[in-house]
């Protein structure tokens, strides 16, 4: 069993150089050592700290985002609704400038048909009148061939003369 006891004298040099090798430790490793862990610990923290404001970013970001997006959608509806109101002004007004210029081509081709057919008539008047001269001079010739019936006419031209 003496070999399994350890004698005072291995436990007291044990004992020192265990002290000895804590204070070495201690003065040399111990700080670096909870200086590398305390650094370390600092950066996981500001690493989790920067990973939640960047997640606070990113939902405000999206949140903006999508009103962004809506306001978008918004505006698109506007804008296709004002086209759709500017399409059919401008169709009524094209309709209504049609309708006018038919009715300005009908006006005038009415007019037009007015003046060729008083055209046509005083052409016509002035054929007959021209024609009954003609048929007046041949019956007058006739009928004035003798000397007596030309005495006749004229006292009867006369006549007609005096009384207007």
């Amino acid at each position: 069993m003496e070999l399994l006891t350890p004698s005072i004298g291995t436990i007291v040099w044990s004992t020192i150089v265990f002290v000895i090798l804590m204070l070495l430790l201690a003065k040399f490793a111990w700080k670096p050592m909870l200086k590398a862990v305390n650094d370390r610990e600092n950066s996981i923290s500001d690493a989790l700290s920067l990973a939640e404001k960047t997640k606070a970013e990113m939902a405000a970001l999206n949140a903006q985002n999508e009103t962004l997006l809506k306001e978008a959608r918004i505006e698109r509806d506007q804008m296709i609704k004002e086209a759709g109101e500017a399409g059919a002004t401008i169709l009524a007004e094209a309709k209504d400038k049609a309708t006018a210029a038919a009715d300005k081509i009908v006006s005038d081709a009415h007019k037009a048909i007015t003046n060729d057919k008083n055209a046509a008539m005083a052409e016509i008047k002035t054929h007959v009148a021209s024609l009954s001269i003609a048929i007046a001079e041949k019956i007058v010739k006739s009928e004035l061939t003798t000397s007596e019936n030309q005495k006749k006419l004229a006292n009867q031209l006369a006549d007609e003369i005096s009384l207007n």
